[in-house]
């Protein structure tokens, strides 16, 4: 009878391959061969004629990152952070990096941004206001790679609604 119940909790490993890797299950007896319960996003390209493919990335949330100006911030910096990091969370999003610029650096002030987001594969970047973009509106090359969300109003700016932006060619 102990060797019964020991049985039924051995673990069980079942592996499924999938492009870019394997996803390992283990179960214990009790479970359902169904894997009814699982649910996988796969970011990146795909390929479907059985080669590998290194561009796919498995992950369960979309991510984002946050951006602020120090010199618009000021001495609500960690506030500011906060309320990014919160909204990020409510929209059930992976926050991944907060981008802070600092005027005084000489840095052009998208490149670390622009670089965070393809380096991460971010799908949208949260700011506290426009204040923090350069003339107080969300720069077209941005939005073009990213949804844009700002705070203060709460808005998105999507990549895939935005009308043709004035600094993108024609």
């Amino acid at each position: 009878m102990a060797f019964e119940a020991e049985a039924e909790t051995t673990p069980r490993t079942r592996l499924f391959p999938f492009p870019g890797g394997v996803l390992e299950l283990q179960s214990h007896g009790d479970e359902s061969d169904d894997c009814s319960g699982f649910y996988l996003e796969i970011h990146g390209h795909i390929a479907l004629n059985g080669h590998e493919d290194t561009g796919a990335v498995m992950r369960y949330r979309a991510t984002a990152l946050g951006y602020l100006r120090t010199d618009v911030s000021g001495i609500s910096q960690q506030w500011d952070e906060s309320e990014i990091r919160r909204l990020a969370t409510r929209y059930g999003y992976d926050f991944a990096d907060m981008v802070i610029y600092d005027p005084n650096s000489g840095r052009p002030p998208l490149a670390r941004l622009k670089a965070q987001a393809t380096r991460l594969d971010a799908e949208a970047v949260f700011v506290p206001s426009l204040e923090h973009f350069e003339e107080g509106e969300a720069p077209g090359s941005l939005v073009k790679k990213l949804d844009v969300v700002t705070i203060h109003p709460e808005e998105t700016y999507a990549r895939r609604a935005m009308p043709p932006l004035r600094d993108l060619p024609s």
